[in-house]
C-alpha cells in the first residue's frame, strides 16, 4: 500500500501565515503538522512507500523538511508544477497527477496535509480491508449539523454505505462529515481518470468526487473516535495549537 499526503494548496484563507509558508509546514506544538500525518502513517505496517504532493512555490521549503525528517518508510516529493493558487490542479487533479507520476499501482490511502487528530489509522485500514475492493472514506462525527455546513456532510445507511453525501449543503442532514481521508483500491484508481475526463467536474473538493463515485458503486464510511481539527483558516489552526496534544 502506497499513501499520499496532498501538501499541494496554496491555503489563501490562512494568509498571511500562509503566504510564504505552506499550510502543512505550519507549528503546532512545535511540530509541522505534517510530522504528526507521518508518524501516523509509520504506524500503519501495511504502508511501504509515502508520498507528498506540494508546488513549485513550495517544493524547496518541503525538501529542506525532509532533510530533518526522521522517517523509517520511503518518501517521495512530487511537484505538481503549479506556482499560484490560480493554476492549481484542486485536490482531485493532484491525486491523479501523482498516481502517474509516482506510477502508482497499488491501494493508495490519501489524507489531507492539515488533517490533525489524535486517533490512528489501523482501526480505519482494517475496515477497508473488509470492505475488500471498494473506496473507504474517513468520518468525523461534529455533533453539530450547523459547524457541518463547512463540510462535506453524510449520511450513512446501516451498513456503513454512504447513502448521501453533499459539500457544504445550507441544510446538513447529518453531523457526519468528510475528513479528506481516503483509501482507494488499486483497481479504482481508474475511477480518478474517468471523473477528470469530463472538464465540468469540480477538481478541488474532494467531495464533489465521492458523491459521483458513490452513485456509480458502492463507497463506504468509516467514523473516528477522539478529536479532529481541519486546518482551514486562522481560529481552526488557534485552536488545533491551543488544544492538540
Amino acid at each position: 500500500m502506497k499513501a499520499l499526503i496532498l501538501a499541494a494548496g496554496y491555503a489563501i484563507r490562512l494568509y498571511p501565515l500562509t503566504k510564504q509558508r505552506a499550510k502543512s509546514l505550519l507549528l503546532v506544538r512545535r511540530k509541522p503538522i505534517i510530522n504528526y500525518i507521518v508518524s501516523k502513517l509509520e504506524a500503519a505496517g501495511e504502508i511501504d512507500e509515502i508520498f507528498v504532493i506540494t508546488n513549485s512555490k513550495f517544493i524547496s521549503q518541503f525538501r529542506q523538511w525532509k532533510k530533518g525528517l526522521d522517517c523509517s518508510k520511503r518518501l517521495r516529493l512530487i511537484d505538481d508544477q503549479t506556482k499560484a493558487h490560480e493554476d492549481r490542479l484542486g485536490a482531485i487533479g493532484d491525486i491523479l497527477f501523482a498516481v502517474k507520476k509516482g506510477k502508482i499501482n497499488d491501494d493508495l490511502l490519501v489524507i489531507g496535509g492539515d488533517n490533525l487528530f489524535d486517533s490512528d489509522i489501523k482501526e480505519f485500514l482494517e475496515f477497508g480491508r473488509a470492505k475488500k475492493g471498494h473506496t473507504v472514506i474517513g468520518i468525523f462525527d461534529l455533533k453539530n449539523r450547523q459547524e457541518a455546513k463547512r463540510y462535506g456532510v453524510i449520511r450513512l445507511d446501516k451498513n456503513s454505505r454512504i447513502a448521501d453525501f453533499k459539500e457544504k449543503p445550507r441544510h446538513p442532514r447529518s453531523a457526519l462529515v468528510a475528513m479528506c481521508l481516503y483509501l482507494f483500491p488499486k483497481n479504482k484508481l481508474r475511477r480518478i481518470r474517468e471523473y477528470l475526463g469530463d472538464r465540468n467536474k469540480n477538481r478541488d473538493a474532494t467531495g464533489y468526487y465521492i458523491d459521483w463515485l458513490r452513485k456509480k458503486e458502492s463507497v463506504y464510511g468509516f467514523v473516528f473516535s477522539g478529536r479532529w481539527y481541519d486546518i482551514g483558516d486562522h481560529s481552526f489552526y488557534k485552536k488545533a495549537k491551543e488544544r492538540f496534544k
